[in-house]
């Protein structure tokens, strides 16, 4: 088991600030796929320029996190894949410590790291061993993929623009029976909600609380039932209407932000598309 068994996928939206972080800290060596949900030619140019290892796709408009990952991992030809999120970054025993882990526990569908690092804290979830650890789900921002267990099972819902499709698709996958590990040794760097530049903060921000709101009804709803989705984010809608009055009395900015929840919400109610994109 070696570097040139695995394929890097990288979803990338105006990640210009974030990304070449990210791309340093890979092994040259290492096949790496690029999809930057935009045309943005001067932006492939630049990471292909860069990283010789680095095929940029541009997807031509902004698909989401769960679309444009698929366009990548179809065309991934190696044994593992490892999803990876513009505002991560690996450590030099990254890589090798997921090849340890994949050795031990050959039959896994997904393994994610079970450190997670940024500037200004470290989180770590107390194990009594250093085992791996079954799980239900693994955050999205680093998934090492086991593909011959996707087969049947396929890749991300693209109904979902952003938030849960992870988690959905390790849903799908155990009840197909697969398995899906935390590894404690395994650790990444993680900077969280950041992969975009900082320049269209607000506007990524309003994005966000719409397809929150969307994507837990549906995921609700995908798994459940429309009435049980209905109970759950109820008191969400109820708490959207309520702030908006307030704010809305208080002249606040923070006006915005629940309207979008509201909006989100409403949309995923009536049974429309994940359609919001950030106004950028």
């Amino acid at each position: 088991m070696s570097i040139k068994d695995i394929t890097i996928v990288i979803t990338s939206f105006k990640s210009d600030e974030r990304i070449e972080n990210c791309l340093n800290s890979i092994d040259r060596s290492c096949k790496i796929i690029v999809i930057e949900n935009s045309s943005d030619n001067e932006f492939k140019k630049k990471i292909e320029h860069r990283f010789s290892n680095a095929e940029c796709i541009l997807a031509g408009e902004n698909f989401g996190y769960g679309k444009a990952n698929n366009i990548g991992l179809k065309k991934v030809k190696t044994k593992y894949a490892l999803i990876l999120n513009p505002d991560a970054s690996l450590y030099p025993s990254t890589l090798e410590n997921f090849f340890t882990a994949a050795k031990k526990i050959p039959d896994f569908a997904i393994i994610g790291p079970f450190i997670q690092e940024n500037k200004t804290e470290t989180i770590v979830k107390k194990t009594h061993n250093s085992e791996p650890r079954l799980v239900k789900n693994v955050k999205g921002f680093a998934m090492f993929l086991n593909m011959s267990e996707f087969n049947d099972v396929g890749f991300f819902d693209e109904n979902f623009f952003i938030y849960f499709e992870e988690i959905d698709l390790c849903k799908r996958l155990i009840n197909k029976g697969k398995k899906i590990y935390l590894v404690t040794e395994i650790k990444i760097n993680h900077f969280g909600g950041q992969s975009h530049n900082q320049s269209i903060n607000d506007a990524m921000e309003l994005s966000r609380n719409w397809h929150w709101m969307w994507s837990t009804f549906n995921f609700h709803k995908k798994h459940k039932s429309f009435i049980i989705a209905l109970l759950i984010v109820f008191p969400k809608l109820i708490s959207a209407i309520f702030k908006i009055i307030i704010y809305s009395i208080l002249l606040s900015k923070k006006k915005k932000i629940y309207y979008q929840r509201l909006s989100g919400l409403i949309n995923a109610i009536l049974g429309k598309k994940s359609w919001y994109r950030p106004k950028v």
